[in-house]
């Protein structure tokens, strides 16, 4: 995605930046006039990057476009993460050349898919690092989509949240669960802030959605690890589900989603009508995952 799609986001994002630096930390406290603004100057960024005042302005004011020497030393001078240089790189236009390290494919632990292909009246599913989505059931294809539908690179919670429209139009409180699931992935970043693809989702919904960006800047963070949500589902009308996570013990990251609903309440007898329609229709396995000619099973097509 070039800068001349996004205009001003650019010099937008550079200013945004340089005014969150606190001027302290690059010895630069005492200067000689006082401060109107907090952060870095134009003149101090430049100085730090070790190119002119007259270009770095023409920078931030979109009137020239940087090359991909310039955009790493303006990585370094404004001490950017490897989210926030990933995002640099899509405004600007450029292919982040920094070196990628390969990671090994995530599986879902047996014990999980065993616990997951019990759970055949309550939807559940199974998210990985990144809160890509791993493994689901039948009852979790009725609620939401068929995610064997969804490429596997792109079968991510958080992207299909901001971008898939049934999933997005399904939360009657988008907003706040968007910005949760916002936080929840912010916290993902802490212990693995360098994992490239956690850099790539990040730039990729930055550029694509003004309110990821405004959340992701926030810093928010949180585990998510229980919540209510209020859906409203194109067959079965409203629903007010619990939602609960349990992480696995090995370290791998993995968590179990299960979305459960009171005996005796609307949202209950929905959920059932949902789960019986896929019951009866269901293949022999119920939970989504691999076959071997690397087509994917799961819950049953619509």
């Amino acid at each position: 995605m070039s800068s001349e799609s996004l205009p001003g986001e650019f010099g937008a994002f550079l200013r945004a930046r340089r005014a969150q630096l606190a001027p302290e930390d690059f010895g630069l406290a005492g200067s000689d006039s006082p401060r109107k603004v907090a952060g870095l100057r134009r003149e101090e960024v430049a100085q730090l990057a070790a190119i002119s005042v007259d270009y770095y302005t023409r920078l931030e004011q979109g009137r020239v476009q940087a090359s991909a020497t310039v955009l790493a030393t303006l990585a370094r001078a404004l001490r950017l993460d490897d989210d926030q240089q990933s995002y640099l790189y899509e405004l600007a236009g450029k292919t982040d050349a920094r070196p990628r390290r390969r990671r090994p494919a995530q599986r879902v632990r047996p014990a999980m898919r065993r616990l997951l292909d019990q759970l055949t009246d309550t939807p559940a599913l199974v998210l990985g690092k990144r809160l890509d989505i791993l493994q689901w059931n039948p009852a979790a294809t009725a609620l939401y989509i068929d995610f064997s539908e969804i490429p596997a690179a792109q079968r991510n919670y958080v992207r299909l949240l901001f971008t898939h429209p049934v999933i997005r139009g399904m939360h009657r409180n988008w907003a706040h669960d968007a910005r949760d699931a916002v936080a929840a992935l912010r916290m993902e970043a802490g212990p693995d802030s360098d994992d490239p693809e956690l850099a790539r989702l990040v730039g990729e919904l930055s550029v694509q959605d003004a309110d990821f960006r405004t959340w992701w800047a926030e810093h928010r963070v949180t585990s998510a690890s229980y919540g209510t949500k209020q859906y409203r589902h194109r067959l079965v009308g409203d629903l007010t589900l619990d939602c609960d996570t349990w992480s696995s013990p090995d370290g791998s990251g993995q968590r179990l989603m299960v979305l459960t609903a009171a005996p005796g309440t609307p949202s209950y007898d929905g959920l059932r009508i949902l789960t019986s329609w896929t019951s009866d229709q269901s293949d022999s396995r119920p939970s989504g995952q691999p076959s071997e000619g690397g087509m994917e099973r799961g819950a049953t097509r619509r």
